[in-house]
């Protein structure tokens, strides 16, 4: 088994800020979102080509816990890696960090599930499944 992980650069835009010049807080999942589907894209699977096939992932759940504020301007690093594969959902854990320092600014977990074009809950298609766990780093 291999590990993979996902490693996307990003600078924090004006948009993101609250007007103390600091990231407003759901603009972390916003990044994110920009490394999983980096990391999806990484594996073979960007995100557009899975729902054309009739996959959606849905965000189960998220959560993201806030170490460091992170502030206009600040260049930022998301790295990505797939914690776990079950048969209908993926978890990705993330890291986020100031690029110029090697800060740590957040940690946060998404739980993705599988879903077909009108919502229900399938299995992932078995190629997905199959890289997907390959890439997800040993069990302690």
């Amino acid at each position: 088994m291999t590990t993979h992980e996902g490693v996307v650069e990003l600078r924090v835009r004006y948009a993101e800020t609250d007007q103390m010049g600091v990231v407003y807080h759901a603009n972390y999942l916003v990044w994110c979102e920009v490394g999983r589907t980096e990391l999806m894209r990484s594996l073979g699977y960007a995100y557009s080509d899975l729902e054309a096939a009739g996959t959606r992932l849905a965000v189960a759940e998220a959560s993201v816990r806030y170490a460091r504020a992170a502030r206009y301007d600040d260049p930022i690093r998301v790295v990505t890696h797939l914690e776990a594969v079950q048969s209908r959902t993926i978890t990705f854990a993330y890291e986020i960090f100031r690029s110029i320092d090697g800060v740590l600014l957040a940690s946060a977990s998404t739980k993705l599930i599988s879903i077909d074009e009108s919502g229900a809950p399938r299995r992932l298609p078995p190629d997905l499944f199959n890289r997907f766990h390959d890439a997800k780093p040993p069990a302690p």
